[in-house]
């Protein structure tokens, strides 16, 4: 790059989606919900258990997510019956724990889901994690994410945050004077 050319730069920008308009973030349907994370043991069957046992208690899963760690699998789902959930989970002595996820209703089309992470990047709210449902009725899926404030981004989807913040111009500061 030469000395005097201006920096023609955009990587830290954030691409938008073009095939959704951008108001289909505001208004979507948003919960709080209980997310449950169950340790699963590596062995073959247990997850099969878990499940199976969840079903014979008409426990419905709305959306789950399975991940591999060294000691143990890691199954986080949530539920239409939270208390039923964690009672059949402990039924089984499964490690788990509770905790708060925002369930965001989606249309099952492409850029959805990108709507969704540019509204949370662009009011700094930060995503620890985040997975979805496969299917669902009416062609809507749920996106299930572990946000760094909860509110905030419930308000922000929801459609409750009616002003949305302002960009600050930053005008030079320097006070030149005749030398």
């Amino acid at each position: 790059m030469s000395r005097g050319s201006p920096r023609n730069d955009d990587s830290h920008k954030i691409a938008r989606c073009p095939l959704l308009p951008e108001t289909s973030v505001r208004g979507t349907a948003v919960q709080t919900r209980k997310q449950i994370t169950v340790f699963l043991e590596n062995k073959p069957g247990r997850l099969s258990q878990v499940l199976s046992e969840l079903a014979r208690n008409r426990v419905n899963i709305i959306a789950l997510s399975v991940m591999d760690r060294h000691d143990a699998g890691v199954l986080r789902l949530v539920t239409e019956d939270d208390p039923q959930t964690s009672r059949v989970v402990r039924a089984l002595n499964a490690p788990f724990t509770e905790s708060d996820v925002l369930a965001v209703e989606l249309k099952n089309q492409p850029g959805a889901l990108a709507h969704v992470c540019e509204a949370l990047a662009a009011e700094h709210v930060s995503i620890d994690y985040a997975y979805c449902s496969s299917g669902g009725r009416n062609g809507k899926v749920f996106g299930i994410f572990k946000v760094s404030n909860l509110d905030k981004a419930q308000r922000l989807l929801s459609g409750s945050n009616h002003k949305r913040p302002e960009k600050r111009v930053v005008r030079d500061q320097r006070v030149y004077r005749k030398g």
